[in-house]
């Protein structure tokens, strides 16, 4: 176990399991003869008009908001404490060394093999339409403008997009880049994986099957967790190795480079301005802000926008463009955009301090434009006036005319998609990045397995006592299979509670009851309170085993406690609260897995501590995973899973997985898989249900 202290409110979200078929229904954890059979109490399906019970919907937010608001003041005491120059140096080098542990280590580099495969001439500058690898078969496709007749060398400029789906053809994308070239500067602008030329889901007419950009961002980054890699690494290796190539043209001046990017192109520009050495000059559009008013204003972004124990390492938006001070760096941001305005004033507050212990207070400027969320022409010339000043090549009083081109001409491949020049996709990677894990990896058992559990799932120390509990006031008649119910609020961490229904043939209102040995602690998969009414595997666990007290429980985030946060009706959209949690608790290095894990191993001390010695633990869809960690990691005599999840790997090797981001452990495959617990609890009588694939897990 971790010997560190019991961590203040965190929290987990949803998975499953697979398993070993074989155990006969009729075999009953405590030995007798009950079978588990068709469902016995008939159907109740009518029973699913009733209103969902949710007492707990803020829970979850809260708790984000705490730990979100504990890591920005930890990263505030870290820069209140600078007092000197050399305070300021050492900074700078600390944030550059967490950064690095953040985005993990970056791939070897390997010929670039560019190609212009179109060039077109224009009032002052060209336009080059190029192809490169950033990796071995993995193709870049952008676009080169660059100014004529200027004497000696120019400056250079990556352009990184945001979430258009032409990528780089994007009227304001376009528009910036072309900018640049008329006023004497070269920009390199280049297409996200997952937009314009670079699809990486493609249906037959060579259109993206998922509808490009931010819904292919996601579907190919959230599995990639399991593997130990991380999306945003990507895209910022795409733009280093861009840069690399815009340093083979002679006509480049290596002392002046820039990066500049708007909304996930301002995304790019803040990792590579804390990621890459070489840039002189920043300027991040339209995303610069703070971690915590993006959390508090329920506003989740891409797998990408979200680095990996960023917040567990003190991090935050300005510790990104900290690590190239005392460069030059412009912080955009709009009047009227999504992304907070305070946020970005905070950052720039917090950069002018360091700023100034370096002696350079002039080069970390903010811009606030009067527009919507954008590339507007306002933010557009304030970059233009600072790259000029930075460079020595003052910029025009007002943008230069812009030609827009048409988005047929600035194809850098044939027919408009690298797939047509063999390019690998991204998710063939990934495959490939499982299958080694898998050879490498050797089956766990006994302590060595749960050690790896506990790793992985970063679980805190199971404290000795059980937790305290709240006994919630009745919600009436909810058509359970008994004559009364009981739900109890169990406190798992501080204000982070499971929630768990116990039947009885008498109303309970006190404590619980004791007397009876035997329990059954069923882990629910998206709510507790219509599964009672609704699920087979309910009404075949409760007959098979009369003289057993049932429990129901939904631990954190799931029925009682679904967030109604990020939008109405929100919980399974991309964006919605079920992925927002997940992805901040990836950056917080807590998995939400591994908190549901928690959750039930502490259900498991109240159960105990209430007389319960013998307990069968079941879990269905997402609460089969938490389940099963659970039966391995702690004290149960049988476990039954349904709908379990087959294997991690069955995830990250299939393109279409329909799990959810919450089942995906960081770097879980370097260590275990899921057939590995299973082994395990055969010798808990493990019985498995219709494990589910990775095209189910969405059901």
């Amino acid at each position: 176990m971790d010997p560190s202290p019991l961590p203040r409110r965190r929290d987990f979200l949803q998975t499953a399991g697979m398993g070993l078929m074989g155990w006969p229904l009729a075999q009953s954890f405590f030995g007798g003869t009950s079978s588990l059979t068709a469902q016995t109490a008939g159907s109740t399906a009518a029973s699913s008009a009733l209103p969902a019970l949710n007492r707990f919907p803020r829970m979850m937010q809260n708790w984000l908001v705490d730990e979100v608001r504990a890591a920005e003041a930890r990263g505030n005491a870290r820069r209140d404490a600078l007092k000197t120059k050399a305070d300021a140096e050492a900074y700078v080098k600390s944030v550059q060394e967490r950064i690095r542990e953040c985005f993990g280590p970056l791939p070897e580099k390997t010929p670039l093999n560019a190609k212009i495969t179109k060039t077109h001439e224009r009032d002052g500058y060209q336009i080059e339409n190029i192809v490169f690898e950033s990796r071995p078969d993995f193709m870049v496709t952008g676009n080169l403008y660059l100014p004529f007749n200027r004497k000696g060398k120019v400056p250079g400029v990556i352009g990184v997009c945001g979430h258009s789906l032409n990528g780089k053809a994007a009227e304001a994308y376009q528009s910036f880049a072309q900018g640049l070239a008329r006023q004497g500067q070269a920009c390199f602008i280049i297409d996200p994986v997952g937009q314009g030329e670079r699809f990486q889901y493609l249906n037959e007419k060579l259109g993206s099957r998922l509808g490009g950009g931010t819904s292919e961002h996601n579907q190919m980054g959230n599995h990639m967790t399991l593997v130990g890699e991380f999306l945003g690494t990507w895209f910022v290796w795409d733009a280093m190795r861009a840069l690399d190539y815009l340093l083979t043209r002679p006509e480049i001046d290596p002392a002046h480079l820039g990066v500049t990017g708007n909304s996930g192109g301002g995304t790019q520009t803040t990792w590579l301005c804390g990621m890459e050495p070489r840039f002189t000059m920043g300027a991040p559009s339209c995303f610069v802000t703070t971690f915590r008013r993006d959390a508090e204003n329920e506003l989740p972004q891409d797998c990408e926008q979200c680095p990996p124990r960023v917040l567990a390492h003190d991090l935050d938006h300005c510790d990104f463009l900290a690590a190239m001070a005392p460069k030059p760096v412009l912080i955009m941001a709009q009047e009227k955009d999504y992304f907070d305005a305070r946020g970005s004033t905070e950052t720039y507050e917090r950069l002018k301090k360091l700023y100034t212990l370096l002696g350079k207070p002039e080069n970390i400027q903010l811009h606030i434009g009067p527009d919507p969320h954008g590339y507007s022409q306002s933010n557009r010339e304030a970059m233009y006036r600072f790259f000029g000043k930075a460079t020595g090549i003052p910029a025009a009083a007002a943008e230069p005319a812009i030609i827009v081109e048409k988005d047929a001409d600035l194809l850098a491949t044939p027919s408009g998609q690298v797939s047509e020049l063999g390019s690998r996709t991204l998710m063939s990677f990934t495959r490939d990045k499982a299958a080694e894990l898998a050879g490498q990896r050797k089956s766990l058992r006994g302590e060595a397995l749960k050690q790896a559990l506990r790793d992985v799932l970063k679980l805190p120390q199971l404290p000795d006592t059980p937790p305290d509990y709240r006994i919630l006031r009745s919600a009436g008649a909810r058509k359970y299979p008994a004559k009364a119910y009981c739900t109890y609020g169990v406190e798992t961490e501080p204000d982070m509670h499971a929630l768990v229904t116990r039947l009885s043939d008498e109303a309970l209102t006190s404590r619980l009851p004791r007397g009876l040995s035997k329990a059954v602690l069923y882990i629910s998969h998206r709510s507790a309170d219509a599964e009672l009414r609704e699920e087979p595997l309910v009404q075949e666990l409760i007959a098979a085993h009369p003289d057993a007290a049932f429990f129901a429980c939904d631990v954190r985030g799931i029925g009682e406690s679904q967030p109604d946060t990020c939008g109405v009706g929100q919980f399974l959209r991309p964006y919605g609260s079920h992925y927002f949690y997940a992805a901040y608790s990836q950056m917080l290095d807590r998995p939400l897995l591994g908190q549901r894990t928690f959750d039930v191993l502490r259900v498991l001390q109240v159960l105990a501590a209430a007389g319960h010695t013998e307990i069968h633990l079941a879990g269905n869809g997402w609460g089969a995973l938490p389940a099963a960690f659970a039966a391995v990691l702690g004290n149960v005599q049988q476990v039954t899973l349904k709908h379990a999840l087959t294997s991690f790997h069955d995830i990250a090797t299939h393109d279409d997985y329909q799990w959810p981001y919450a089942v995906m452990l960081p770097q879980v495959l370097a260590r275990f898989d899921l057939p590995d617990c299973y082994a395990e609890l055969k010798s808990r009588n493990l019985l498995n249900l219709e494990p589910w694939s990775a095209g189910d897990g969405m059901k």
